[in-house]
């Protein structure tokens, strides 16, 4: 079996498909536009579901994740990944073996070399899923967030992330993002795209969230949320509103450990909820669990990805969603806890999700699933409730009509000039200036003409240029000035300080790039080092906004929310003056002397 490559594939007649999923000609033809005239129609759908073994509507139940550039050929490293993982060669392997309902991509699986290389490997995965007996097409994921969470890199657009989306304020622009974003994803047979996030960050602590949400308040935050989702389901891909019921408000990430949620069953109502009601209302096509525990919502200790009157009696029953529920990936420790990975995924079902994504065992949580209903403790009804959602949102994307991708598509749609600039002008609307000491900014290239541009250079996000110190000082060089780049690191030696302050002795200006600036970090010893100079000292904060109040004493100090290109590029043209600062702070900032009192409130932001 050879992957269907996009040079030779064209989108094939809805003969072609029908004829791979057994000819059941009305299951098959629903596209969007008649989904929504219509209703569900469920009788095609509920034949597909009789003609299942149980085995496969096991499978139809798992997003997986898989190793490899190719469903059918992938480099003998992902191999023996997959093998030692899933116990597997390749994609085609494990669909083959276990009927996965759908597969999630990931940079570090290798899944997202280029766009002509993913549309491939969808369109390998569909083939190898269609010319089973009975088989479905593949229901294919990812995390593009955008800022600091995406799996899709360059030459595909990179817009900035929901905090400086959020900063930006424009319902319109997120709009502008998830429909430009989700043609691209679509283009390359990505059809459920994990985002936006949902989450009201109300504590600057908290390790997991920060700059993926929109701010603080979640009136702000919920049209935000809604107009992205517009965006991204008017161009065909399935958006999802997590972490439900809202993972805002936590200092513990639950990738390593198990955060609790005090709040108030009315505050919750009040301040968590209020996004999701917004995508609800929005009609969102999936909304993602929380591995969180909210005891004022569920108080036997369970994380809400596990509890029925989270995941059945609010979200279900109380907010009248009905759409697909898929949980956080059961990888996680914060829902691991407390049960084994066996007794997981069958917890999941009966609590009420439908999609179960990436175990860190799909044998173990395959086998536990299938056991629990050949033991009655799950009905295979209740299977069929949670695959009737899956199809019908297979159905509505246009899956079971037109589920290949072609070449001349991504050619097309994905990189274009047209939708760089939009990533660039909405950037443009995202830089907030927060201090700005005797008019330093915008800076002169007569009075200030050689710049040092040092600080925290973290990995970049996927397939953005960096290393940050140098896209900025590229950036400025590009603008006239001639800027000289020096990595000091999130947490500078003496040394690299020393550098630092010696190489400020030729500039006219340093521009310091922060990271998360803490109390006793030494990112606060070099600016203050630099300081002593006597050279103006800029701050560009590249991840959350509140190292402003760690560093009192800057002469200017902006917040780009993440370091990815795009947002660099635009805080090097508000450093210049080739467009003003048009930012309001999305969240508050606290004093660092003083937690109890806001240093710069919601809505704050300088401007020329």
């Amino acid at each position: 079996m050879h992957d269907v490559g996009t040079g030779s594939t064209a989108s094939p007649s809805r003969r072609t498909v029908l004829a791979a999923t057994a000819g059941l000609t009305a299951a098959l033809a629903l596209t969007p536009d008649t989904a929504r005239a219509s209703g569900h129609d469920d009788e095609p759908l509920r034949a597909l579901i009789a003609r299942m073994t149980l085995e496969e509507k096991v499978g139809q139940l798992f997003v997986m994740r898989v190793y490899g550039h190719s469903a059918t050929d992938p480099d003998q490293a992902d191999i023996d990944a997959n093998l030692k993982e899933i116990g597997v060669r390749t994609a085609a392997e494990l669909i083959a073996r276990y009927r996965v309902g759908g597969i999630i991509y990931f940079t570090w699986a290798h899944n997202t070399r280029d766009p002509h290389q993913i549309a491939d490997l969808s369109n390998g995965i569909q083939k190898a899923s269609l010319d089973l007996p009975r088989g479905l097409p593949v229901l294919i994921a990812t995390d593009q967030e955008h800022g600091i969470v995406a799996r899709v890199g360059r030459p595909a657009t990179l817009f900035p992330g929901a905090m400086a989306i959020g900063a930006g304020g424009s319902r319109t622009d997120a709009r502008t993002l998830g429909r430009i974003a989700g043609a691209e994803l679509r283009a390359l047979g990505i059809r459920q795209d994990y985002s936006p996030d949902a989450d009201v960050n109300v504590n600057p602590a908290n390790p997991v969230i920060g700059v993926r949400s929109f701010g603080a308040d979640p009136d702000a935050v919920a049209g935000l949320v809604a107009a992205e989702v517009s965006g991204y389901q008017r161009s065909g891909v399935a958006a999802t509103a997590k972490h439900f019921p809202g993972h805002g408000d936590t200092a513990v990430d639950s990738h390593f450990g198990f955060p609790v949620i005090t709040h108030s069953r009315e505050l919750w109502k009040t301040l968590d909820a209020v996004p999701f009601r917004a995508a609800i209302r929005a009609g969102i096509d999936s909304i993602m669990t929380a591995h969180i525990m909210v005891p004022a919502l569920d108080d036997s200790g369970d994380p809400a990805t596990l509890s029925r009157p989270i995941l059945t009696g609010i979200l279900r029953e109380e907010l009248g969603y009905d759409g697909v529920v898929v949980t956080d990936s059961l990888g996680m420790e914060g829902v691991r806890q407390k049960y084994g990975d066996d007794r997981v995924p069958v917890l999941a079902l009966k609590a009420g999700a439908d999609q179960l994504l990436n175990p860190p065992s799909l044998d173990i949580a395959w086998n536990a699933v299938l056991q629990a209903v050949r033991g009655g403790e799950l009905t295979e009804a209740r299977l069929d409730e949670s695959i009737l959602r899956i199809l019908r949102l297979k159905a509505k994307l246009g899956l079971l009509d037109r589920p290949y991708v072609t070449s001349g598509g991504v050619d097309r749609t994905v990189g274009t000039p047209a939708h760089l600039r939009a990533a660039d002008r909405i950037a443009d609307r995202t830089t907030t200036l927060l201090v700005n000491a005797r008019g330093l900014l915008p800076l002169s290239r007569r009075t200030h003409p050689r710049l040092l541009v040092v600080g925290a250079d973290p990995a970049s996000p996927s397939g953005t240029d960096g290393p940050p110190t140098t896209v900025l000082a590229n950036a400025l060089t590009g603008l006239g000035f001639t800027a000289t780049a020096l990595s000091t690191g999130t947490a500078p030696s003496k040394a690299a300080i020393a550098r630092a302050v010696t190489a400020a002795g030729d500039a006219d200006a340093v521009v310091v790039g922060t990271y998360n600036v803490g109390a006793a970090s030494p990112q606060r010893t070099l600016v203050d080092q630099l300081l002593a100079t006597g050279k103006p000292v800029i701050a560009v904060a590249v991840r959350n906004p509140y190292d402003v109040a760690q560093l009192p004493e800057v002469d200017a100090c902006l917040a780009s929310y993440s370091w990815t290109d795009v947002e660099l590029r635009a805080a090097a043209r508000v450093i210049a003056g080739r467009v003003r600062p048009r930012g309001r702070l999305p969240v508050p900032v606290q004093r660092a002397d003083d937690p109890a009192q806001v240093l710069y409130p919601i809505g704050y932001g300088l401007s020329y």
